[in-house]
């Protein structure tokens, strides 16, 4: 075995850009991918936890304890794809360093070559026993799975019932079953959508012509409440069918007033040549706009209507079978044999009667008597208002079943009898497919008319990490040949199997358990690998109870769905769940941040007991606050844990919602932990301190040299620095008074500040050092040549928010993220629809804060001039935003004006023309708009005091074409000294390629007499 003493590749050196690159490309990869089995939250890329595996499992060849046989092995097994390896130690390492890379990408993750050497490899570094990797939080279980890929046991373990499910399938019964299986499953799933269709196909007939409908696109209405009005709205996002080049369609409404009755919208289908052919949405932010009045209903009335409609997603029929009100069919999309492309008809008279004949079938199933406490149709609660990601329940959406439509929960009751029935295959495999039937197939999928690169589809229900409301929503049929149809989701399924199979030799372990009290001895693993859950990113038990109701009906009495602390509880286990959920209590107080903070330090205590003393453990962690931060540390170091290494690897992609938050981190950091020893000595504060400049320097210079950027490289740094700490049992100052993890970081004693914020002061000295030269870094110590706060301010925040993924720009709005920001226009119904999100680069408050403290720059001086604080986000104010603070009110709308006429092209890369614009004179009695005649001396009598303000106002004078003012400006700031073009060089190499930014400070450089 591996000394004790022997580090670990993971301790000493990473491939962070190429596994990056690979992990952030899998994203995107589909057909096979295992996480196609079934969907999960935040599933993290299986190529990063292959690679992190391998260098949690292998020593490092250039330590003096590395076995030498070890040695002599790997040069075989590594030999065979790369040739001759030099005889140094240190060209091993490298051979194997570029093996981890490699082994990263998904292309290579099922060839056996790669696959032989991996598991040799982890043979000769464990050969007397094969090393057991445990994760207590397995989730989708793409660290398990790695394990077995690579020839480990795997013990997963998981409190949710569904993500347990998952893991069993995906590590037990896939790798157990032989290469029948795919076979087995095809010929079931046949048997299944034949029996279905006997049951179902009078609630989708064919049309007459033989066209196929494969989706029904439907819209929620509610009633114009104005005087004399009444009219229905429909409650419409969009009204385009396909964007397709040669191919477009979209609805356009015509409105009848009958003698009799209320007045009403009827559609139309046809084919626009421009977008403006196109009307707008009537929806937006929940504020409804009658087509007939225009109107707008406000959201308050919105939501009342729909919640006395149990959220308006099915039609309402008379005795009769005639549509008296709900939802309201806008058009059926449908596909015919021999030809391509959807075609799209408006409704007619069979469909409506179709949905009033499943309507009668839903009916009669609702009233069969339940079984096992459980009632045909999931009449489960949803989770109470305020949690996270859940609007619907304010449109009358209490029960998990109103998510459907009254076709769908028949159809789907049919599928669920139809699969417990079977049992030529493991129950669990073939029962799994009616979550991704049921992912496809609820009130809450959308249509979208224009996917890049795809024909117009459905997209699935968790489109987002949450359940908001979809005002017109798309409904697949059940039989026919669709994306989310039976046959489609069988296909998906047999593929990510075969893969599977190709990679796994061996099955692992699959438990329900809580993180907390594990069901593992003591000293049993030899790698605890794991990625938590962090504050309240994710109600992961919430949203699985979508799929977990649906089950439940499918493998009756199955135990792994059952909750194991609470029999009566039907959902699953929300007591124990280690989030910050405060809708929800445990013994009477609200599951808040303390309670979080609690579970995750019992769980890395856990995670320190059952691993053995010569074990090695990785977690993975992604949060943006840096609260999120000290309390992963803090519950790491109380478990008894030493921080040896901290890895970024780029897991996300720059398309995701969250991307496009300048405040978001790309990055997945891999905290590399050790056990510390029960005897660990204590630490001298004043030799800690000493220490942790050097090593975060060393880290920085080794991170950015792998292209690790901004806020990725900030948090990345707090591993290598939190090693020079947690190695120690307490760390005390002269005085033997502890020193504190966290602390008030404006306090100046040690004790009472805490090593946090030294560690932020370290990083930001260090950035300032980077971009503005070395006196910034010293400037609270009145160093001489020192910029102005707001100059480090603005340096501090554009270092922060520079990107790791050198492809991706940052968009310079705020609030949109794809977890815990506010929803998108579409669904959020609190925002004001009026107010604009306001641009600006923007940071979360408390890492602004932490920054900003250390280096003596007082945030509140800056507010309203170069930053403004709201919601807990601060926002760099755009330069264009400055005007009328650097000029007064006159001067900003000289610029105003001149940008203006300068808005629809690019900004000029080279002076402007020598003559500023004529003068004019302003009509008398009012105030000429743009004061096109400010002269350059009541320009210059505004300019701001700061070397800052001297440089956005040269920038201001740039697009605004006042070259006389520009050339007075340059010329007396380059007179003065070399701070004016020191910091606008610097803010040229900080600011965001393509900001409006960056073009103005480069343009203006180009005008600096030479």
């Amino acid at each position: 075995m591996i000394p004790k003493e022997c580090k670990r590749l993971a301790e000493v050196d990473f491939p962070i850009a190429v596994v990056s690159k690979h992990s952030a490309r899998e994203k995107s990869i589909r057909h096979g991918h295992p996480s196609t089995l079934h969907l999960w939250w935040a599933r993290r890329p299986l190529g990063a936890c292959r690679s992190m595996l391998m260098a949690l499992l292998l020593p490092d060849p250039e330590d003096q304890h590395c076995p030498t046989e070890f040695k002599t092995t790997a040069r075989s097994l590594l030999g065979k794809m790369t040739g001759t390896i030099g005889a140094k130690n240190a060209d091993l390492r490298a051979a194997l360093m570029h093996f981890i890379g490699d082994f990263a990408d998904w292309d290579n993750s099922s060839n056996r070559i790669y696959l032989e050497i991996a598991r040799g490899l982890v043979k000769a570094a464990h050969p007397e026993e094969t090393p057991l990797v445990v994760d207590p939080f397995a989730g989708g279980g793409s660290i398990p799975l790695e394990a077995l890929r690579i020839g480990c046991d795997a013990f997963a373990s998981d409190l949710n019932p569904v993500a347990c499910l998952i893991n069993k399938v995906l590590l037990e019964d896939i790798p157990r079953r032989g290469p029948e299986l795919a076979e087995d499953l095809r010929r079931v799933g046949a048997q299944v959508k034949k029996a279905a269709e006997r049951e179902l196909a009078e609630f989708y007939p064919r049309d007459t012509d033989g066209a196929r409908p494969i989706a029904y696109l439907w819209a929620r209405t509610v009633r114009c409440e104005a005087p004399n009005c009444g009219a229905e709205i429909p409650l419409i996002r969009s009204f385009w069918l396909c964007k397709k080049a040669g191919r477009r369609r979209a609805l356009r409404t015509k409105v009848v007033r009958p003698t009799k009755g209320l007045p009403h919208v009827e559609f139309e289908i046809f084919t626009p040549t421009t977008e403006k052919d196109v009307r707008c949405g009537t929806v937006s932010r929940a504020k409804a706009t009658c087509i007939r009045c225009d109107i707008v209903l406000a959201r308050e009335r919105v939501r009342a209507q729909l919640a006395a409609q149990r959220g308006g997603a099915d039609e309402v029929f008379d005795d009769k079978g005639t549509r008296t009100g709900g939802a309201t069919l806008l058009a059926v999309v449908t596909m015919r044999d021999g030809q391509s492309g959807r075609h799209y008809r408006l409704p007619s008279a069979a469909d409506y009667a179709a949905v009033w004949k499943a309507q009668q079938r839903l009916k009669q199933v609702a009233a069969t008597k339940p079984t096992d406490g459980l009632s045909a149709i999931p009449d489960e609660p949803l989770p109470p208002i305020g949690t996270l990601g859940f609007r619907v329940q304010r449109y009358g959406m209490t029960q998990w079943g109103d998510l459907f439509t009254a076709r769908q929960k028949p159809g789907m009751q049919q599928f669920c009898l139809l699969l417990s029935g079977q049992h030529k295959v493991d129950q669990s495999l073939i029962a799994i497919l009616i979550s991704r039937l049921a992912n496809g197939s609820s009130s809450l999928c959308r249509f979208n008319p224009n996917p890049r690169g795809f024909a117009e589809k459905i997209e699935a229900t968790f489109s987002r990490q949450a359940l908001p409301i979809t005002w017109d929503f798309a409904e697949t049929s059940l039989l026919e040949g669709t994306s989310g149809d039976w046959d489609g989701g069988v296909d998906w399924f047999i593929k990510a199997v075969v893969t599977a199979q190709e990679c796994l030799k061996s099955a692992g372990q699959v438990q329900i358990a809580d993180a907390v009290k594990h069901p593992l001895p003591d000293a049993t693993s030899f790698v605890w690998f794991t990625d938590p859950p962090y504050y309240d990113a994710i109600p992961y038990s919430d949203l699985s109870d979508f799929f977990l109701v649906w089950l439940k009906r499918t493998l009756r009495g199955y135990s792994l769905l059952r909750d194991p602390f609470d029999p009566t509880n039907l959902l699953s286990p929300k007591t124990q769940e280690a989030v910050q959920d405060e809708t929800k209590k445990v013994n009477g107080k609200p599951k808040d941040r303390a309670f979080f903070e609690q579970s995750m330090a019992q769980a890395f205590a856990e995670g320190r007991r059952v691993l053995r003393e010569d074990g090695i453990a990785s977690v993975v962690f992604a949060h943006k606050t840096t609260e999120g931060w000290e309390a992963l540390l803090s519950g790491l170091i109380q478990g008894g844990w030493t921080i040896t290494g901290s890895w970024p690897i780029a897991t996300e992609m720059g398309s995701r919602l969250r991307a496009r938050d300048s405040a978001a981190l790309a990055t997945s950091v891999h905290l590399i932990c050790r056990p510390r020893p029960a005897d660990a000595s204590i630490g001298d504060w004043g030799q800690v301190l000493r220490e942790l400049p050097k090593r975060v320097a060393d880290w920085m210079t080794r991170l950015q040299e792998e292209g690790v950027r901004g806020a990725d490289l900030v948090f990345a740094c707090i591993g290598p620095a939190l090693e020079v700490f947690s190695r120690y049992s307490k760390v005390v100052d002269a005085e033997e008074r502890e020193i504190p993890l966290g602390g008030d970081p404006e306090s100046r004693e040690p004790h009472k500040r805490g090593f946090l914020a030294y560690v932020w002061e370290v990083v930001g000295r260090a950035a300032l050092e980077q971009v503005l030269g070395a006196a910034e870094s010293k400037a609270r110590n009145g160093a001489a040549g020192a910029l102005e706060e707001d100059a480090r301010l603005t340096a501090l925040f554009l270092w922060t928010l520079q990107a790791t993924t050198q492809d991706a720009e940052p968009v310079l709005t705020t609030d949109d993220e794809d977890v815990d920001a506010e929803p998108d226009d579409d669904d959020e119904d609190e925002a004001p629809s009026s107010k604009k999100k306001k641009k600006g680069l923007s940071l979360p408050f408390d890492v602004a804060r932490r920054f900003a403290q250390p280096l003596g720059i007082h945030l509140d001086a800056w507010e309203g001039r170069c930053i403004e604080t709201e919601k807990g986000v601060v926002r760099l104010i755009p330069v264009l935003d400055r005007a009328e603070q650097l000029f007064g009110e006159d001067g900003a709308e000289a610029v105003a004006d001149r940008l203006e006429k300068h808005r629809a092209g690019p900004i000029q890369p080279t002076l402007f023309p020598i003559n500023d614009d004529p003068p004019t004179t302003p009509t008398k009695g009012r105030k000429r708009k743009g004061g096109a005649n400010i002269s350059d001396e009541s320009l210059h009598k505004h300019r701001g005091a700061t070397t800052l303000d001297h440089v956005h106002a040269a920038m201001l004078l740039q697009s605004s074409g006042r070259a006389n003012a520009l050339r007075a400006l340059l010329k007396a700031e380059t007179e003065r000294g070399p701070d004016f073009l020191r910091l606008a060089n610097a803010l040229s190499a900080l600011y965001p390629p393509g900001s409006d930014e960056k073009r103005l400070v480069d343009a203006m450089l180009l005008a600096v007499p030479r």
